[in-house]
């Protein structure tokens, strides 16, 4: 996201040099003329992604441009964080005071479900710029939907302002914000108890909660929400809903995870063995913002229990059994288990294929893996054991995790 006084400038300058009044830029763009001079004067603090790429439209260039060009995703500045803080913290829902993401009216629902697919998209790539340019918006423009509506209309808004509220507590937790992912993931809950689908969207958003336990290092508390929630969605034998299936067996990941951290590794394998049994009567893998589920999802999950484990070979060994198709699991799941691979391949010292899954991680999510935590500290175990001159795939490979290799 940029600094709200960089979106002002840059709209202000390429409008002039495009030689247009502000009512001139807004008819074209087909906004508000009120809108435009809210954001050149630097009022504005969210701007729907609609009305940014209807005014990059208009003056001719990349949206990218009027936030001031691409930026790494591992800068994340202070003002970042405070409208991040801002737009999950908002207090007008408890004032009853209505919000505005801009002057456009509210949004219809088609076009908040769709950019919060878009949100989506951009989490589970790790495009954390972008993400945070559009979920302040998002949230806003979500609870005035919410706010505008009534009856089924209301349940309808009260579940795309739960997905927000996840996605909010999602980057949070990525960033480091544990208290503040910990009030979206809450928040979320709350959203969607109102929303069209109580039951599967509060396991959901209770999915988000035990994940952010884990953050906070509170994991007997993970594993028993995590539990619980799966429990009001476990599937029966002859339940052929995917969607149930992937939630309970996602759950099933959260606790398994918690319960490694709680040092309960046995208990961990229970978890897993009972989301594999659901994994195998489903038999596809599928993904969406409400689960990543399916036969090769658990496998992956098997794998990475035995790293954590402290069991490498094992965990080697459970790898090469896993077919190699891809396609269905996002990219960064794919490219976590590489690096979980890594780290194995690094606690045998097997130096050349720690590097090659490394590698793998880097070509599969770029962005993703470079700001993971295990691939920086994998990457440094190489190269505290690294020959003078290690190489150029080594030094690159360095530098891309953001270590320095001499």
């Amino acid at each position: 996201m940029s600094d709200p006084s960089s979106l002002s400038e840059n709209v202000a300058r390429l409008r002039k040099a495009r030689n247009l009044s502000q009512e001139e830029l807004a008819e074209a763009a087909a906004v508000g003329v009120d809108t435009v001079g809210r954001i050149e004067r630097g009022e504005r603090r969210t701007v729907r992604p609609q009305t940014m790429e209807r005014l990059a439209r208009a003056l001719g260039v990349r949206p990218a441009a009027l936030l001031g060009g691409a930026r790494t995703a591992a800068v994340v500045t202070a003002a970042d964080v405070a409208q991040l803080r801002a737009a999950i913290g908002s207090v007008g829902e408890f004032l009853g005071v209505v919000e505005f993401a801009d002057g456009d009216g509210v949004p219809p629902l088609g076009e908040v479900q769709a950019v919060g697919r878009r949100a989506w998209e951009y989490y589970v790539a790790g495009r954390t710029s972008e993400l945070l340019a559009l979920l302040p918006p998002l949230l806003t423009d979500s609870r005035r939907l919410v706010h505008s509506s009534a009856g089924d209309a209301q349940a309808v808004g009260h579940r795309a302002l739960a997905l927000s509220y996840r996605l909010g507590a999602g980057l949070a937790g990525r960033l480091g914000l544990h208290d503040l992912a910990w009030s979206s993931a809450e928040r979320a809950v709350l959203a969607a108890r109102q929303s069209d689908a109580v039951e599967i969207e509060t396991a959901v958003s209770f999915r988000y909660l035990a994940w952010v336990l884990v953050r906070q290092g509170r994991v007997d508390e993970a594993v028993r929400v995590a539990v619980r929630a799966a429990e009001t969605v476990e599937p029966g034998m002859l339940d052929a809903d995917p969607a149930k299936a992937g939630v309970f067996g996602n759950l099933l990941f959260n606790a398994a995870s918690a319960a490694v951290l709680a040092g309960r590794g046995d208990q961990a394998r229970e978890y897993l063995a009972i989301a594999r049994a659901t994994a195998v009567r489903h038999g596809h893998d599928h993904a969406s913002e409400a689960a990543i589920f399916g036969p090769r999802a658990v496998g992956l999950q098997t794998v990475d229990l035995a790293v954590r484990l402290g069991d490498p070979e094992r965990a080697l060994r459970l790898a090469a059994r896993l077919p190699r198709t891809g396609g269905k699991l996002p990219r960064f799941w794919e490219a976590g288990h590489r690096l979980h691979l890594a780290r194995a391949a690094a606690d045998l010292r097997r130096t050349q294929d720690a590097l090659a899954y490394l590698d793998e991680a880097r070509e599969i999510a770029p962005t993703w893996s470079a700001q993971q935590p295990l691939a920086k500290s994998t990457m440094n175990a190489l190269v505290d054991r690294a020959a003078r001159r290690p190489g150029e795939t080594f030094a690159r490979l360095a530098a891309h995790y953001g270590v320095a290799a001499s």
